[in-house]
């Protein structure tokens, strides 16, 4: 038997040359469960496992074995035994914390994302685009009301300009969101297919109450002395029992004589004649006692819900000129969108003017939002980095087109 420090270098050294492969494996185990899973293998397990690869009788147990503990090398054998199990012990922590660290950005759906077929791709100007278009009906999203008409075969015949390169996952996530942009749908659910065909599933667009109102405001409904011509979205000073706040018309109903109420819902003297249905405008009071719809906050609606008088005032708003603009320009064919300029875009890093955005894809840009504040009617020299979102106007087919160039 050699001294004792040449049998101490002995174990250390059998220790680590048969401890790397049971340490790996128990890296591999502690790294695979805690991200895939979330859960923590139990230390003991491993380092049972670890001495068991390592080839020492029967794991822990190995200790008490006669052959080792009559043996002649047997304090290099401990040694080597005490390395192996605390080599196994700490990779598999190590292992474990990483897991724990690792940001979870690898899914099933993405191991197995699908792609795009390639005779599908056209090429644009030296780059590979997909036109998608939707297959079939547009179908509904079961617990949500059904589309109308008009608007089911709006989406059916909608169709958007991509880069080929992105996998099908990014590409029903984008057509999901110009879906929602354009119609304001509630839900939308789209599929596709290697074929850039799409599958779309929508819910129309909600008109409840609860939209209308902002974030700690109450709707409240009274009878109230209400001027001649107030319509919904008219800002009101109101008056209730001498109090007086401000508040927000929501809705108003006149409470007009029944026979000058069904006069004008009397059938059209010609039974041949198709019956006529009114084109739906916002009700306007006819001035006098009327029940109103109020948004103002809860402390005003507490007030107004045990106030005997209420009297409202419409406060002015003014010449809203940019209501003119937003007509004049979807009359003659734009649209409005936001979009994200993504890491890798022409135009990332650059400024609207260098880039030429109205000459180069004939879509104006109206703001610009960076750092969460927006710039509006930017200047040439307004610098457009990765994840600054744009609010731009141009056809429909102009903006496909700048949505994959910025993309």
């Amino acid at each position: 038997m050699a001294s004792l420090p040449i049998e101490i270098l002995y174990g250390l050294y059998l220790g680590v040359l048969t401890g790397l492969v049971p340490a790996l494996i128990a890296w591999l185990l502690g790294f695979g469960f805690k991200y895939f899973t979330g859960i923590t293998i139990p230390g003991l397990g491993v380092v049972a496992l670890g001495v068991a690869i390592a080839g020492l009788n029967g794991g822990l147990l190995a200790l008490a074995d006669p052959s080792l503990t009559g043996s002649a090398n047997q304090l290099r054998l401990t040694i080597a035994l005490l390395v192996v199990l605390m080599a196994t012990l700490y990779a598999h922590g190590q292992g474990d914390k990483m897991g724990a660290a690792l940001p979870k950005r690898i899914s099933l759906r993405e191991l197995t994302k699908r792609t795009l077929s390639a005779d599908v791709v056209e090429l644009v100007g030296g780059r590979g685009q997909v036109r998608i278009s939707v297959a079939g009906d547009v179908g509904d999203v079961e617990g949500f009301p059904p589309l109308p008409a008009s608007l089911r075969e709006a989406i059916r015949t909608e169709t958007w300009t991509f880069p080929a390169d992105l996998p099908l996952v990014e590409l029903e996530s984008r057509v999901a969101a110009a879906l929602r942009t354009d119609y304001d749908l509630t839900e939308v659910s789209v599929t596709l297919d290697e074929r850039g065909r799409a599958t779309v599933a929508a819910a129309p667009p909600t008109s409840g109450l609860s939209k209308h109102l902002e974030s700690g405001q109450r709707a409240v409904s009274v009878d109230a002395l209400v001027p001649m011509g107030a319509a919904r979205g008219d800002d009101v000073v109101v008056w209730a029992d001498g109090d007086r706040f401000e508040a927000s018309l929501l809705g108003v109903v006149d409470e007009a004589p029944e026979d000058e109420r069904s006069a004008d819902l009397e059938p059209s003297q010609d039974a041949t004649a198709e019956p006529t249905v009114a084109e739906p405008t916002a009700p306007r009071a006819a001035g006098g006692r009327a029940r109103v719809t109020l948004a103002t906050t809860r402390a005003n609606a507490t007030a107004l819900l045990g106030a005997d008088d209420v009297r409202l005032a419409v406060r002015s708003k003014g010449v809203r000129r940019e209501f003119e603009l937003v007509g004049l320009l979807k009359r003659a064919g734009n649209r409005f969108r936001r979009v994200t300029v993504r890491e890798g875009s022409s135009i990332a890093g650059s400024t609207l003017g260098a880039t030429a955005v109205r000459d180069a894809y004939d879509v104006a840009v109206l703001a610009v939002r960076q750092g969460g504040s927006w710039v509006i009617a930017p200047a040439g020299t307004q610098a457009v980095n990765a994840g600054d979102d744009l609010l731009v106007v141009g056809t429909k087919s102009d903006l496909d087109t700048f949505a994959g160039v910025v993309a």
